[in-house]
């Protein structure tokens, strides 16, 4: 019968096999054992969690200061990531669903930067660059709108209702708010590089300040087509917008300026001064 309260650490002769020893003093031996099999882990763990701790401040400086100093490498070299590296990881895994997402969102993105970056801008282009931008802003949106409400809605026992399990609905929740924070990144960071290649062709003005082209009445600066209503005027499909500066301009177009492209200045204005 084992004592109730075992001495692990009393000393115990390992010269004997083990088939010599009584069941107590085999316990010890093993506990011996095994203490000085992992003697010094503790310290190499100290170390470990410095040397990853130190290596995350000096990656965060490293990055910091490349993104300061050379913002457009920077931003090519981590889009490049964020668009390669899950799908890798995907393939790795057989992801099915997101490769097919990730492959129909690729194709149509390509389609629509071949477009913006071509030369001479077509007159339709930035319609549509900003249309798909629009489109891909709507879309986050609305994914991790969802993917929030399922959540909450999981925390607060609705799924019950529905007899399904908590976890379930939970992993459905994130997956919506993970598809919709991917593309709505990948898509913010795409039509910003996207609208700094067009904003010198949708642009009137030189950087000399010295007008391209002329600008006639009832055309919208961004795309370059006819406005159908005035500014005063309920449009059917759209509405015509007028800026602080008396420049008008289809209502999807200056909304896809403003959001999609993150600009603050007057298309027609762009590169003037």
């Amino acid at each position: 019968m084992y004592q109730q309260h075992m001495d692990l650490h009393a000393p115990v002769d390992l010269n004997k096999s083990l088939d010599d020893m009584t069941p107590e003093e085999r316990m010890r031996a093993e506990h011996q054992l095994m203490v000085e099999k992992h003697r010094g882990h503790d310290a190499m763990h100290s170390e470990m969690v410095i040397i990853l701790f130190v290596t995350v401040v000096i990656a965060q400086v490293i990055l910091v200061e490349w993104k300061k100093r050379h913002y457009s490498s920077y931003s090519l070299i981590t889009l490049l990531a964020m668009w390669i590296i899950p799908f890798t990881i995907s393939c790795f895994f057989g992801w099915i669903r997101f490769i097919v997402i990730w492959v129909i969102f690729t194709i149509i993105t390509a389609l629509v930067m071949r477009r913006a970056i071509s030369k001479p801008i077509q007159g339709t282009t930035p319609r549509l660059v900003y249309k798909w931008f629009y489109f891909i802003y709507k879309l986050s949106y609305g994914l991790g709108l969802v993917g929030y409400l399922v959540i909450m809605a999981a925390f607060m026992g609705m799924n019950y209702l529905f007899s399904q399990l908590p976890n379930i609905w939970m992993d459905v929740g994130l997956m919506f708010c993970f598809y919709g924070l991917y593309i709505g990144v990948l898509g913010r960071d795409i039509s910003e590089i996207c609208s700094d290649k067009m904003a010198a062709a949708i642009g009137y003005y030189a950087p000399q300040g010295i007008p391209t082209r002329h600008l006639e009445q009832n055309v919208c600066a961004v795309c370059g087509n006819q406005l159908l209503v005035s500014e005063k005027e309920e449009g059917v499909i759209e509405n015509t917008y007028k800026l602080s500066c008396n420049h008008v301009f289809h209502e999807f177009c200056i909304r896809g300026w403003c959001i999609v492209g993150k600009k603050q200045t007057c298309p027609l204005l762009q590169g003037k001064g």
